[in-house]
Order: C-alpha cells, then sequence, then structure tokens
C-alpha cells in the first residue's frame, strides 16, 4: 500500500482574469517509509497539493488516498496516523517550548509522555523550559514539528519547512527529516531549496504548472538526460577553436566555456569518440573528465524554471478548516 496516492487531481479557481488551474491533473504516488521531496516552482502547485491532501480544501476533481482512505471522506479514520505542517502554528510567546506542547497536548486527548518524546525527537530537550519568544527561527520551526510528532504519527506532511533559515537552521532540520525518515515514517517534504532535497530526500517528485514531470530517487533525476565532458586542449585559444570545430563536424552538440574548455554533450559511451574525432585532426587532450549534474540541473531541464521564479497563475486563495491533521 501507498502511503500518498493522487491521481487526476485538479483544483480551479475563478479570478478576475479567468479560470484558473491551480492543480491540473495530477498523478503521484508516495510509498511507505522515508523522506519523499515534492519540487516546484512558486506557483507550481505544490501548497495546493497539500492543503487538498491534508483536507483544508476540497479538490474540483480526481481522487486522494491516505493510507488507502480516500481524503476528505475518511479523514477522521486515518487522521491520527498522519501529522501536517502546513503553516506556522501558533505558540504562546511567553510559554516554554514544554509548556506550549503540554497545553497543545491536553487539547487533543494525548499523552503528556509524547511532550518528552516529541522534544528529545527534534533535539530541544535542552531549551524545552526557555520562553517561545527566546527561540531562533530554526528552534519554532523544529517545535513546529514537535507539536505534528506529538500524535507519533506514520505519516508526516511539511510544507517548505525550511523556508527562511539561515544555514545552521537548515542543517539542523535537514538532520531532523533525515532522522524522522530512517525511524521509518514517511516524510513528505514540499521545498524549493534544491541543494537540501539533494542531501536530504530518497525520492523527489517535480511538479510544473499543476502536474507531475517526473519521479523517482534524486540518482535517477540526477542521472537523466544528458551526460555532459569537460574537454581541455593544450595550445592556447587557436587549438581550442580548432577542436571544437572538429567535435561539431563529429555532430557533438557543445559550447566553449570561459574557463577555456568545451563543455560536450555525450550518450552513452560516446566519450571515447570524443577522444577519436580529436585524435583524428591530430588534437591531444589534455582534459577529459564528466561534469556531474546536480539536482538543480535536472530541475531546469525537467521544467525549464528557476526552482524561485513565480509563474503567471495567481495564488489560490486561503480557504479555512477545522478538520488538520
Amino acid at each position: 500500500m501507498q502511503a500518498i496516492e493522487i491521481s487526476g487531481l485538479r483544483k480551479t479557481y475563478r479570478s478576475a482574469r479567468g479560470v484558473v488551474n491551480a492543480v491540473d491533473g495530477l498523478d503521484l504516488a508516495v510509498g511507505a517509509g522515508g523522506v519523499h521531496g515534492f519540487l516546484g516552482a512558486n506557483g507550481a502547485g505544490k501548497t495546493t497539493t497539500i492543503r487538498a491532501l491534508v483536507g483544508h480544501l476540497h479538490a474540483t476533481a480526481g481522487e486522494i488516498r491516505l493510507l488507502g482512505h480516500s481524503v476528505p471522506h475518511d479523514l477522521p479514520k486515518v487522521i491520527d496516523r498522519v501529522g501536517a505542517l502546513v503553516e506556522q502554528p501558533s505558540f504562546f510567546p511567553n510559554f516554554s517550548g514544554r509548556r506550549n506542547l503540554a497545553l497543545l497536548a491536553r487539547s487533543r486527548g494525548i499523552p503528556q509522555t509524547r511532550v518528552s518524546a516529541a522534544l528529545d525527537t527534534v533535539g530541544l530537550a535542552d531549551r524545552a523550559g526557555s520562553r517561545f519568544a527566546t527561540y531562533s527561527l530554526g528552534m519554532k520551526q523544529r517545535l513546529g514539528v514537535a507539536a505534528v510528532l506529538l500524535k507519533d504519527p506514520e505519516v508526516l506532511i511539511l510544507d517548505e519547512p525550511a523556508n527562511g533559515l539561515d544555514p545552521p537552521g537548515i542543517l539542523e532540520m535537514r538532520t531532523l527529516l533525515r532522522r524522522l525518515g530512517e525511524e521509518g515514517r514517511t516524510v513528505f517534504v514540499s521545498s524549493h531549496i534544491l541543494s537540501e532535497v539533494e542531501q536530504t530526500c530518497d525520492r523527489v517528485s517535480v511538479i510544473a504548472h499543476g502536474r507531475l514531470v517526473r519521479s523517482g530517487t534524486v540518482r535517477e533525476l540526477m542521472a537523466g538526460g544528458e551526460s555532459r565532458f569537460a574537454v581541455s586542449v593544450p595550445g592556447g585559444s587557436a587549438q581550442l577553436a580548432a577542436a571544437a570545430q572538429a567535435l561539431r563536424r563529429a555532430g557533438f552538440d557543445l559550447e566553449v566555456t570561459g574557463d577555456g574548455q568545451i563543455s560536450v554533450a555525450v550518450e552513452g559511451e560516446a566519450a571515447s569518440r570524443v577522444t577519436a574525432a580529436l585524435s583524428a585532426t591530430g588534437i591531444h587532450l589534455s582534459l577529459l573528465m564528466p561534469i556531474e549534474r546536480t539536482l538543480e540541473d535536472a530541475f531546469l531541464e525537467l521544467t525549464g524554471t528557476p526552482p524561485t521564479a513565480p509563474v503567471a497563475a495567481p495564488a489560490p486563495p486561503q480557504q479555512s478548516s477545522e478538520r488538520r491533521p
């Protein structure tokens, strides 16, 4: 059974510019266990999808299932097994982190023993007695995750948990998410910080304009598409130009970079053809090295959109719901 299943999800809004499809026929499957990244440019439909997933808004069409149960109709049956951090939770600034969680646990009928367990998990046990107002932004975010963990959920759904954090805070959140995934929980996390996703997630799904464009392991996404090699030759700019001309004649797609190298696109075992094409014209290599792709390279290749760039669709109106995982 998949932890999360989404089929044909569509969410339509009406605006002054007409009908807007914030999510447009999205299909998505998230297996149980580990950390699953949900990537897309701002406006791609990530938050709308998550809000529909946890019952904060009703989809126009499509089907959503959480741990095998239909959302929103069967959400009460599974709500205690799912925790979500979609918006920054409200805490009392003059109460300690422990007291804030204790009040929250009491209001939800959760045993007080879960408070200490949640604080330990997010690494706030040493600061549990400090006032919330004295916490750094990273600590406040981790206390929000602790609030989600009070139910000891199987599935955690987190919308941009590292947004706005400084580097130490991002590192703390990365470590926490990895630990939660290693415990066997399913952590579904949206983000546009691609370097963090690359280091944190086991699998990734990329959406653009409300549709899934690729899903797989981080390694699969980074390995997809074309490979590129850096080529250097001795002899200065004239020899570099001659090498570029020889490679173009051999059918290679390339560009001459500003650092005096040639970046050549190759497929499969075609790297040996680079050496052969240059040797045939009497040019010798001083360097032939693969250029390592990053998740950002894969993202741009798949979407053609920088991860932080907004798209034309207006932000969907906020909808409230009393039923929050």
